[in-house]
């Protein structure tokens, strides 16, 4: 008998989890932390209004966010492979919940973007995708992942749905800084759920890679890089639009109910956006799949500033740009997984999604310091048109077999 290719070894491993209780709890944490962030434009105006700050002091503090986001991503990821998701996950929903009150209680920029950028960014990364995902990774069937890993998706889409009209009643009813006080609160209801996703300690197998060898393999494999090249733009054009997109409609006029619902309709839209990716991915080719995400974003964005704006123009965009929205997230973790193995999913994962942050820093900032220089946002969204178009070109050449390895011998 021919010897498995290691890549696909973590697929073998028996579970040690259920997979109701890993879908039901890890998509509960998804909601949570990925629900309170996508409201985070609600805060810009009344935020930089009350303070006195500009556009790009709040922008700032976003992009600072989603870096540290990123650069924490893979050591919160290699901390979850080696030691559980459990450990990771408790510090991170207590992070969350700190910074989130820190969040209110700044009166510099400088305090603003310690707490908003690098403490909320750092919990982030303890606390979604790639954490949930690798827990996912060694306790569903590898038949089932790109499904699973659609519904954890759909779990964080859904939370915007839910969280973001919570959190424009909140900032209307009780004023922005009680909001942000009562987000704490919830971001601390990740600590019970992470008990869901505490595994049992794993034996060693003879065969598994160190990180570093983990690691040059990846960044030599071609398709590792292609797939970080298309998270970037995702970064770029998602947290450009969500941050942006409420004050860009404010500017032109529309009453702030029509981003409220704009956004809500992103997070529905993502909901069969992303389920939908993750079962397609089951049985498509998952690079197709991307490539058509990314090119269909650009036409939308196109047909958008095209259209003469108005309510019912916005809902359709955030319909169409909704279920496109994080639907690139199952089919690249799930080729991640089908081509490196389970391994460092978390790690591995955490290194892309670190590209995704790095255009997330640049959405999100340059929205902000052209906005400040031109007074429009024109620039940055055809920025993002061109953006799209690159990442669907740079996901066609993506090889989605596994590895191949030197088989090692058994130990003794």
């Amino acid at each position: 008998m021919s010897e498995p290719n290691p890549a696909a070894r973590g697929a073998a491993t028996p579970p040690s989890l259920s997979m109701a209780q890993v879908l039901i709890c890890g998509a509960a944490i998804v909601t949570l932390s990925m629900g309170i962030r996508h409201g985070f434009g609600l805060w810009l105006q009344p935020i930089t209004m009350d303070r006195g700050w500009t556009r790009e002091t709040f922008s700032f503090a976003m992009a600072v966010q989603n870096i540290a986001w990123g650069v924490a991503g893979p050591v919160a990821g290699l901390l979850a492979d080696r030691f559980g998701a459990y450990r990771v996950l408790l510090a991170a929903a207590a992070m969350y919940a700190a910074g989130l009150v820190l969040m209110a209680l700044a009166t510099s920029g400088l305090a603003f973007t310690g707490a908003a950028g690098l403490l909320v960014g750092t919990a982030q990364a303890g606390c979604t995708y790639a954490i949930v995902y690798g827990v996912i990774g060694r306790n569903v069937p590898a038949d089932q992942r790109s499904w699973a890993m659609g519904i954890t998706a759909a779990a964080g889409s859904f939370g915007q749905f839910l969280m973001v009209p919570v959190e424009s009643g909140l900032i209307r009813g009780v004023g922005w800084q009680q909001a942000l006080f009562v987000l704490g609160a919830l971001a601390l209801l990740m600590l019970p759920l992470a008990r869901g996703l505490k595994e049992p300690p794993r034996q060693a197998v003879a065969q598994q890679q160190s990180v570093g060898a983990a690691l040059r393999e990846a960044f030599a494999y071609p398709s590792f890089r292609w797939l970080m090249a298309g998270y970037f733009v995702c970064g770029f054009q998602v947290v450009f639009i969500g941050v942006h997109m409420p004050s860009y409609l404010k500017d032109h006029g529309l009453d702030p109910s029509v981003a409220t619902t704009a956004l809500m309709l992103i997070g529905l839209f993502n909901v069969f956006g992303t389920y939908t990716a993750g079962t397609l991915g089951q049985t498509l080719a998952k690079r197709h799949i991307l490539a058509a995400i990314y090119a269909l974003r650009s036409v939308v964005i196109v047909l958008f500033l095209w259209a003469p704006l108005s309510p019912w123009s916005v809902y359709l965009f955030a319909s169409a740009i909704g279920f496109l929205w994080l639907s690139t997230v199952p089919p690249t973790n799930a080729v991640i997984a089908q081509i490196f193995g389970v391994q460092y999913l978390s790690m591995l994962g955490g290194f892309v999604f670190f590209s995704h942050q790095v255009g997330s820093f640049l959405g999100v900032w340059l929205g902000g310091k052209l906005y400040d220089a031109t007074g429009s946002y024109d620039i940055v969204w055809w920025i993002a048109v061109v953006l799209g178009v690159l990442a669907a070109l740079a996901n066609l050449p993506v090889r989605e077999t596994a590895i191949a390895r030197t088989p090692q011998p058994a130990a003794a």
